[in-house]
């Protein structure tokens, strides 16, 4: 076999370990990764112009950040989402699924004096955090403050831990 072969056979391995890294990435990430996606109900007729092109601009992937704690009582599940108010949540439970959808709004700021300009630009987002099961739903509880959403919800008692000591022989 000539070098030339085995320099196509080596590249053509590489290249495949890689990209079968990239898709064993992609869905083990495919839970942090959250699409934000400009508009919304106030769609274009309630923005001028500058504030599409800003919305349109800043579209694009973006990560909202979430922890789950599984304790002894309860599953209590916290989402980073600054600048929100609570009527902003949608949260809804769908086979076994907490669903956290939501909207962040456009802000835009100008001033004429020495040219001030602030933009940022936010979206719908929509992050699906798995629950285990066991846990009454009927008995969940949200709230938001400073920025962080947090749900807690309580397992019912039949599935609560029990601990148990093993003897090692």
């Amino acid at each position: 076999m000539s070098t030339l072969q085995q320099l196509r056979e080596g590249l053509y391995g590489a290249w495949e370990t890689l990209v079968d890294d990239w898709r064993r990435l992609s869905r083990r990430a495919s839970n942090a990764v959250t699409r934000f996606t400009p508009g919304g109900k106030s769609r274009d007729d309630d923005r001028d112009y500058a504030e599409q092109q800003l919305a349109i601009r800043n579209a694009g992937w973006g990560v909202l950040a979430a922890e789950v704690f599984d304790d002894d009582d309860s599953v209590v599940v916290r989402v980073e989402a600054p600048g929100m108010e609570i009527k902003d949540f949608d949260l809804r439970v769908h086979d076994n699924y907490l669903v956290v959808r939501g909207e962040k709004r456009i802000e835009r700021e100008k001033k004429d004096g020495h040219y001030h300009v602030t933009e940022c630009a936010y979206g719908h987002f929509e992050r699906a955090i798995a629950l285990p099961a066991g846990i009454d739903l009927d008995a969940a509880r949200a709230s938001y403050k400073n920025g962080v959403l947090r749900v807690e919800v309580p397992k019912t008692a039949s599935y609560q831990r029990k601990r148990i000591s093993i003897d090692v022989k």
